[in-house]
C-alpha cells in the first residue's frame, strides 16, 4: 500500500477511535436534545406525567438550559403517540430528584426517564399508551433492562411525587409484561405476613411508612389510601412470592 494511503487509513482509524461509541437513541423517536444530562448506565425505567397538557410546552420545559433546578428526561410521549428523545440513552437525565428504589439511591444515574404528556387529572389516551408500550419494548430490548423494572415517579419518591397519577393504567401495561403485577386470583396472605417488610422487598422506601403505603396504592389499586388492608397484603404476598 502506498505511503499516502497508509497515512490516510491511519487518520481514519484514529478519527473512528476518537469519536467513541455510537449514540444510543431509539429509532422510534425524533432526536430533540436537551442540554441537561451526563453519563450513566440504566437499570430501571421511571415513568412520569408532565403535569402539562400539551407537547410543545412540555418540550420547552424539558429543554430549558441551566438554572438552579434543571429538569430533563430521555423521552417524551405525546397524547397522539408522538415520541421525542431528548437525552441519549447512555447519558444521565435529571428527572428523578431525591429518590430511591430498592438498593438504588442515585436513580438518575441508573434509570431511563420517560415523561408522558398528561395534566395529572385525566386518563391517558389509547394512542399514547400504545406508543409507550412500543417505546418500552424498544428500550428494554436495546439496553437489556428487565421488563419488570418499570416504575412510577411516585414509587421512587413516596410522599414527594404522585406521578404518573392514579389514572395511569398499570394493569394494562402489565399485560404487555411491563412493571411488576400480582397474579390472579389473589390468594390470602399467609398468617403472620409482614406487609411493611414486603413493601420494602418490592422496592419501596419505607422510612416514611404512610408515604410508602400511599405510593403503593396509587400504583396497584388506583387509590390514595394510607392504610394497608387484607387485599393489600394479598397483593404484596403475590408480588414477593
Amino acid at each position: 500500500m502506498p505511503l499516502r494511503a497508509l497515512a490516510l487509513a491511519a487518520c481514519l482509524l484514529l478519527s473512528a477511535c476518537a469519536s467513541g461509541p455510537a449514540p444510543q437513541r431509539s429509532p422510534l423517536a425524533r432526536w430533540t436534545p436537551s442540554p441537561n444530562e451526563s453519563a450513566r448506565r440504566p437499570e430501571i425505567i421511571v415513568l412520569h406525567h408532565t403535569a402539562i397538557p400539551d407537547m410543545a410546552t412540555s418540550l420547552q420545559v424539558l429543554r430549558q438550559p441551566g438554572g438552579d433546578d434543571p429538569v430533563s428526561a430521555h423521552y417524551l410521549v405525546g397524547p397522539d403517540g408522538e415520541i421525542r428523545q431528548l437525552v441519549d440513552d447512555g447519558r444521565r437525565a435529571w428527572h428523578a430528584g431525591a429518590s430511591r428504589w430498592g438498593t438504588i439511591t442515585d436513580v438518575n444515574s441508573a434509570s431511563i426517564g420517560i415523561e408522558i404528556v398528561n395534566d395529572g387529572h385525566s386518563p391517558f389516551p389509547p394512542a399514547q399508551i400504545q406508543a409507550l408500550v412500543a417505546l418500552l419494548n424498544d428500550v428494554t430490548q436495546r439496553l437489556g433492562i428487565a421488563k419488570t423494572a418499570v416504575v412510577g415517579h411516585a414509587d421512587i419518591a413516596p410522599g414527594r411525587k404522585d406521578d404518573p397519577s392514579v389514572y395511569f393504567p398499570w394493569a394494562e401495561l402489565a399485560r404487555y409484561g411491563f412493571g411488576r403485577w400480582y397474579a390472579l386470583p389473589l390468594a390470602p396472605a399467609p398468617p403472620g405476613f409482614d406487609a411493611m417488610n414486603a413493601l420494602r422487598l418490592v422496592g419501596y422506601d419505607t422510612r416514611d411508612p404512610r408515604a410508602a403505603v400511599v405510593a403503593f396504592h396509587r400504583h396497584f389499586r388506583a387509590s390514595e389510601g394510607d392504610v394497608l388492608d387484607a387485599t393489600d397484603a394479598a397483593i404484596l404476598a403475590s408480588l414477593t412470592r
